[in-house]
């Protein structure tokens, strides 16, 4: 049976959920039953009502199985989410976000290296600071140097530097966020990782903060991550910077080269047209020539598509509202008798 967002949202009139914690889980078999124990203990204390998704992504080991015992356990609100195949983080951490109840909504990773001990300090800075979103920061980072600490610096740095959003650690999952902010995000690809310049589009920056928090290093299982995402993620971050200037006037950018590529060409014409009818040179076989010329073809080429980059903008884009994920059904308390 596929589900989609729509038919998995509670509907009920008045929701107590106060707080929805969002895991997404791939393959990590020996990892979750733990983490239900941890989050079941660091969460014992809150004093509102609070649920746990977990997302299974398509898991090809005993993950889905293992998570769906605990359903039934006493004092937990777990909503096991199970998607149809793997459609990767991004869009596991979409289905649950969808799924979730929640006035607030908490995300982190299911490889237990969040520690879930400061969701309810998170919960409690976001309030006492107003915050739309807070971050946690790995300050203490337990991963290797070379294949982990480095390249996230450095992308830091670079996300930084291009979305105006400034913060230490871009990469940690755990997040708090306000549902009725996030939600109006739509998450695709691989963009988990810049959820606060997504969130800077729909608020302010001033009301996206961080705080530290606790990281341990993996104890079970394997990372899905190696260094081969930092290309991922150079390609993604042009994507998020022509998103943040351009979603909504792409024309402006295709515009600009084309108007940037005819001005070249243009000199190059003037140029030559003083080199054959003053000078008196020959300018039929000059490479010049040739390269003014496809300038121009690009110039013209430019425009056009920001004409129709501005076209579909308008239409496509504000009619879709598809999930980038498809649910093939949610385990509950409702289906331990069944």
């Amino acid at each position: 049976m596929q589900t989609t967002a729509e038919s998995i949202r509670p509907t009920t009139a008045a929701n107590p959920i106060a707080l929805s914690l969002v895991v997404p889980v791939f393959n990590e078999e020996e990892s979750v039953g733990p983490l239900i124990d941890r989050i079941s203990a660091a969460m014992s204390g809150y004093a509102e009502p609070w649920e746990l998704i977990l997302v299974d992504d398509g898991s090809t080991d005993a993950t889905l199985a293992n998570a769906r015992l605990a359903v039934g356990n006493d004092g937990l609100t777990l909503r096991v989410v199970e998607l149809q195949r793997n459609f990767g983080q991004t869009a596991a951490m979409q289905a649950g976000i969808d799924t979730a109840a929640g006035r607030l909504i908490a995300t982190m990773d299911g490889d237990l290296q969040n520690d879930p001990k400061d969701i309810p300090a998170m919960v409690a800075e976001l309030e006492r600071r107003q915050l739309d979103l807070l971050v946690g920061w790995r300050k203490n980072r337990q991963d290797g140097l070379f294949l982990r600490k480095i390249p996230s610096w450095c992308a830091n740095y670079l996300i930084g530097r291009i979305t105006g959003v400034k913060l230490h650690d871009y990469g940690c999952s755990l997040k708090i966020y306000r549902a009725s902010i996030i939600k109006q995000v739509k998450l695709m690809g691989e963009m988990h990782r810049f959820i606060p310049a997504w969130v800077a589009n729909v608020v302010p920056s001033s009301r996206i903060g961080e705080m530290v928090v606790t990281h341990h290093a993996r104890q079970h299982g394997t990372s899905k991550y190696g260094i081969s995402r930092t290309f991922r993620v150079i390609l993604d971050l042009l994507s998020v910077m022509f998103f943040m200037r351009y979603k909504a006037r792409p024309g402006h950018f295709f515009g600009s080269l084309g108007l940037g590529l005819g001005a070249l060409a243009a000199l190059i014409f003037v140029y030559l047209a003083f080199d054959k009818f003053v000078m008196g040179d020959d300018i039929g076989t000059r490479p010049l020539l040739m390269v003014g010329v496809v300038l121009l073809l690009s110039s013209v080429q430019m425009i056009t598509t920001g004409i129709l980059s501005e076209m579909i903008a308008r239409t496509y884009y504000r009619d879709d509202a598809s999930p980038n994920y498809v649910v093939r059904e949610i385990f509950d308390r409702n289906h331990l008798d069944v």
